[in-house]
């Protein structure tokens, strides 16, 4: 279809669509992780990128839609730094901007390929705090027609700047605190001078240092240095009205690692996470070293891979089960690629264990328990058999399940996870984690190959809200849970004769499996998804189901999304081939009142006719 064809929104554009479409998911809250797609044809009309649809966009998914305040720091540097007809992409280090040239380099396919070049953004000062290595970003400079391989790896890895990072950095490159790192050597050499002058200069850098951000964002030069990171602090609180200041930050990354090992099982602040985790960590079997936080959940499962690949060697990946569209990615394009079994069958399993047979190796097998969006659980008691007879590693990515209703780490080397759900919950932060476990094979390998290749780029602000936001998660998990078996078994008692199927660990035929792996207070967990007969039921029923619509899950709110369309839009006949079907809906559940939940579902299914193909089903 034309652009301008694309430019005039539908006729009979509705009230809904006109409010809502484009809208974050929160409602004003500037760092929303979902946007609001309300109707089918709106998700439809954003994947085929029809203007009416994205001029509409102000927000999104991070690694889908980039936060403005990323666009705008690039071309604030771009601006200064950049060449004619450049184009800019911020990473928050040099080896991170690296890596994406080095994919452009290998997945570029332009008859007249140009250079692409790093500009390193760095502090005027010479910062020596805790906080030095966050003042820093790394801006990779492309042609434009590079733009689209430049986006496919932003968005695989999940690891560019995040959208808090951006503005903290924008204000000081604006204020002039920021330059590109060749000046800042310079500048610090001359600060220095010859040898028998630095002890005085290194006095006059430290006035220097003490440059500032006030509360207004404005830059001033304070006369003592040692008030420097109170101000920092201070500014962040001020603007942005924190509860924990960023002198905290630090902290509170420990008190997620705590959270995240097991230490934590009750809701606690985070003065009384920190006092109570030391004592617990010595009866836990997984130390908080071993946990490890990403800023977001691709970058966990992309290090992850990265991290067994330097340690282990280039081999291929498997990957069980159909899992998220950016994990097969990940494992197919970066490295020798991957061996897919999309259905995460014993049969698949059973393919595996004859290839090993005949002498094949892989680095690692990657699987989710239970899987998104059919939420199968693999057989893990084979799965870690197999790994142990065949020397390859397990990698669980245990998001959907979550740590509190399934425990999987004694069946996995590594076990990764996205922090943006239901850890957090709130929908307004992104994190990642992967912990490495100890009683592995390959411990001692991967962690001293972490030693060496592992870089904290979790931005303090986003930690801090994440450890806000997980101190009642798990609470909120057992309230989720009841919620989702109320709606699984409202779906299959009362409402069968109108829909397809219900996917969710309780009523899937690998309930065993999951069973197995479900810990004794545990539950299902937060998300199922229903499939329709036909498309233009599957429409009916979203256009008018009364919840929160767009892309994400493991939010306090219930979420859904016609998942097939915004994830597989344009290969639905090949997602089709592994039972994820174009008519199919996800649905987050959230925390709130079981009766209205229902309602919510018995008054979108009013519009859905009774399907006789249903009988006997």
């Amino acid at each position: 279809m034309a652009a301008a064809a694309t430019m005039q929104p539908p006729a009979d554009l509705t009230a809904l669509e006109r409010e809502r479409i484009g809208q974050p998911i929160p409602q004003d809250v500037p760092h929303a992780i979902s946007v609001s797609v309300p109707t089918w044809r709106s998700v439809v009309a954003y994947e085929q990128q029809q203007m009416w649809c994205l001029s509409r966009m102000n927000a999104g998914y991070p690694r889908f839609w980039p936060h403005k305040s990323i666009s705008k720091l690039g071309s604030a540097i771009g601006k200064k730094y950049g060449k004619k007809g450049e184009k800019g992409m911020t990473f928050p280090t040099h080896d991170i901007a690296q890596r994406c040239v080095d994919y452009v380099k290998q997945h570029w396919k332009s008859p007249e390929a140009r250079p692409l070049r790093i500009c390193d953004i760095t502090s005027k000062s010479n910062h020596q705090d805790w906080f030095a290595p966050y003042l820093r970003v790394s801006v990779v400079f492309y042609p434009p027609d590079a733009g689209s391989v430049i986006n496919t790896f932003w968005t695989h890895v999940g690891e560019g700047v995040s959208g808090r990072r951006a503005e903290y950095m924008l204000e000081l490159f604006e204020e002039g605190l920021l330059i590109e790192a060749s000046e800042a050597e310079d500048m610090e050499r001359q600060r220095k001078g010859p040898k028998r002058y630095q002890k005085k200069n290194d006095s006059l850098n430290a006035v220097h240092d003490s440059r500032r951000l006030s509360p207004a964002g404005g830059a001033d030069l304070a006369m003592n240095a040692n008030t420097e990171d109170l101000d920092r602090t201070r500014f962040v609180e001020e603007r942005f009205g924190r509860n924990l200041n960023l002198m905290l930050a630090q902290k509170a990354k420990l008190a997620i690692r705590r959270r995240i090992a097991g230490t934590l099982t009750s809701e606690a602040n985070l003065s009384e996470a920190l006092d109570m985790a030391p004592e617990l960590d010595k009866a836990r079997p997984i130390d908080v070293e071993d946990v490890y936080l990403y800023p977001t959940g691709m970058s966990s499962i992309f290090n992850t891979h990265r991290i067994l690949l330097a340690a282990r060697g280039s081999m291929k990946a498997i990957c069980y089960g159909f899992p998220y569209v950016d994990t097969a990615k990940v494992l197919e394009r970066f490295g020798p690629g991957s061996q897919f079994y999309g259905h995460g069958t014993e049969e698949d399993l059973d393919d595996l264990e004859r290839r090993c047979q005949a002498g094949e190796k892989y680095l690692a097998l990657f699987c989710e328990f239970p899987s998104n969006p059919l939420l199968r659980a693999p057989n893990l008691a084979r799965v870690r058999h197999l790994a142990d007879k065949y020397d390859f590693a397990v990698v669980i990515d245990e998001t959907i399940g979550n740590f509190l209703n399934v425990s999987t780490m004694p069946f996995a080397d590594l076990q990764v996870s996205s922090l943006t759900k239901i850890f957090s919950g709130d929908g307004n932060v992104m994190g990642g984690s992967c912990v490495l476990n100890p009683n592995s094979r390959y411990y001692e390998l991967l962690h001293g190959t972490l030693q060496t290749h592992y870089t904290d780029t979790y931005w303090p602000e986003d930690a801090i809200f994440m450890e806000r936001n997980s101190r009642d998660f798990v609470s909120r998990i057992t309230r989720i849970n009841t919620n989702a078996g109320a709606i699984c078994d409202y779906l299959t008692t009362k409402a069968s004769s109108k829909i397809k199927k219900v996917f969710y660990p309780k009523v899937n035929d690998t309930r065993q499996f999951y069973d197995a792996r479900k810990t004794h207070n545990g539950g299902y967990g937060g998300l199922l998804s229903v499939s329709f007969w036909h498309e233009e039921d599957a429409i009916k029923f979203y256009d008018a189901f009364q919840s929160e619509k767009g892309p994400s899950l493991g939010t306090n709110f219930t979420l859904a999304s016609p998942y097939t369309l915004l994830a597989h839009f344009h290969e639905l006949s090949w997602a089709a081939e592994f039972g994820i079907e174009a008519a199919l809906v996800r649905f987050s559940v959230g925390l709130e009142e079981t009766s209205k939940l229902i309602e919510m579902f018995e008054k979108a299914l009013e519009l859905v006719p009774e399907r006789p193909q249903q009988n006997g089903h």
